[in-house]
């Protein structure tokens, strides 16, 4: 079943019926379009689609073309078929039964050549993963006075819908539900809570309210930051301001939460920057190009293993091959290194991603869409740091001889095209993108040459 529908309680309900029905859920980015939507279905071939009743038109009809057999809509407002449908039915449902193998979601994670990867998950690698975090985590059970969540995050990716709401879930903790991020109404919350998880940008918009510090804070006991870098900047100040030392995570589509820093002071400090130690029961290595392992302190590549990670790529035996290691290892294709300690500081990443504002950006999928348009002959996309979102994605263009692209026309185009976290929020024209001997295109010197373009 494939979901793309505004967060409220209603789709996180959904997304539980789907498992306790023994189907596989595939939760869609709301920001996506047609072509992505297209894509996603195409190669998915869900059976039932459930989309916000103002996008039934368009979504439909490409459901209807790719054969799926139905589509509902679900709205925020508690209104749609799907709860039309539903209300019928019995008040009572016998949970079907699934071994830890079986599939239970799938994500689509892109890779560089553009082609999105659908990342299969099963009820074994979300259930280890939940049980972990649990303990590791110190989440409180209401007998021993108890955790009330704050859940800011949409629920179409891992942190929103995997490790915020299994984590409350699994702990029977209470959720304050907020639809969508507003800092000044979350400050006014934080003192009915204890435990806050959010995206670097969402750290940064709380610290701009007057009204955040160590009073709004005083019944919270854990702040969590995930799915993209957090600046070192943003650390101390959110320490200073709250008397909270926020906690760093490590995970991916492919794997749930794999390292973090420790919640109890006897297991070390948390320490900006790095994102921790390895779970209990992930195994995590660094190797060099070669598949040696790599000295202490020494960048490599990211490798993982546990019960924690995917059972392969949808419908792509040859590249789940690809990504694993001759003795079973999984290739993050992240990039960084662990210290004498044991900390692992993430340093880059292999295949040229972009995060921004928590969201991945492949460069090669709006390279594809740039290149196809009028007078652009080759372009180069590229993540610069900013203060909010991480990473701002910024395109440059090379124009074909004659013609006069202009920056503004390009961005204005992408943005009937992919989603709005995508489009890039500066355009470049130039006449030649730097190259090296071999001809491939040297994109470290273009973050080196925007890399104060936002003052980051």
């Amino acid at each position: 079943m494939a979901v793309q529908t505004e967060k409220s309680v209603e789709g996180l309900l959904l997304y539980l019926a789907v498992l306790r029905a023994g189907y596989v859920y595939l939760p869609l980015n709301t920001a996506y379009r047609a072509a992505e939507i297209d894509y996603f279905i195409g190669n998915a071939e869900p059976s039932v689609v459930v989309c916000s009743g103002r996008n039934f038109g368009w979504v439909s009809k490409i459901a209807f073309q790719a054969g799926t057999a139905h589509v509902f809509t679900l709205n925020e407002d508690r209104t749609g078929t799907l709860l039309d449908r539903a209300a019928p039915q019995p008040d009572t449902h016998q949970p079907a039964q699934k071994w830890a193998d079986d599939l239970a979601a799938i994500l689509y994670t892109s890779g560089t050549t553009g082609r999105s990867k659908g990342a299969m998950l099963t009820h074994g690698n979300m259930l280890s993963n939940a049980r972990t975090l649990k303990d590791y985590w110190g989440w409180r059970s209401p007998e021993d006075g108890g955790d009330v969540l704050i859940h800011v995050l949409p629920i179409f990716h891992v942190h929103g819908l995997f490790v915020a709401s299994h984590g409350a879930l699994i702990n029977g903790s209470k959720m304050i539900w907020f639809a969508k991020f507003d800092s000044a109404a979350v400050v006014k919350r934080l003192p009915e809570a204890t435990v806050f998880m959010g995206v670097p940008t969402l750290y940064v918009r709380l610290l701009g309210e007057a009204g955040f510090g160590r009073e709004a804070c005083r019944n919270m006991r854990l702040f969590i930051a995930g799915s993209a870098p957090l600046l070192i900047e943003t650390f101390n100040e959110f320490r200073e301001r709250s008397g909270h030392a926020i906690l760093e995570r490590y995970g991916m589509s492919e794997t749930v939460m794999l390292t973090s820093n420790p919640y109890h002071a006897k297991d070390g400090e948390r320490r900006g920057g790095t994102v921790g130690f390895p779970l209990p029961g992930v195994g995590l290595r660094v190797s060099d190009d070669k598949g040696a392992p790599c000295p202490t302190g020494e960048i490599g590549g990211i490798e993982v293993k546990g019960p924690n990670v995917f059972k392969g790529y949808w419908r792509m035996p040859e590249k789940t091959k690809e990504e694993f290691t001759a003795d079973g290892w999984f290739k993050t294709g992240d990039v960084g290194k662990i210290d004498e300690r044991g900390y692992v500081t993430i340093v880059g990443r292999s295949k040229d991603l972009i995060i921004t504002g928590g969201y991945n950006v492949y460069p090669a999928e709006i390279e594809g869409y740039l290149n196809e348009m009028d007078g652009v002959a080759e372009s180069a996309v590229i993540g610069v740091p900013h203060p909010d979102f991480g990473e701002g994605v910024v395109a440059v263009v090379v124009a074909k001889p004659g013609a006069k692209p202009e920056a503004a026309a390009l961005i204005a185009a992408l943005k009937g095209k992919i989603a709005n976290f995508k489009v890039p929020k500066h355009c470049f024209v130039v006449d030649a993108l730097p190259r090296n001997t071999m001809g491939k295109v040297q994109k470290n010197l273009l973050r080196e040459q925007h890399k104060g373009l936002f003052g980051g």
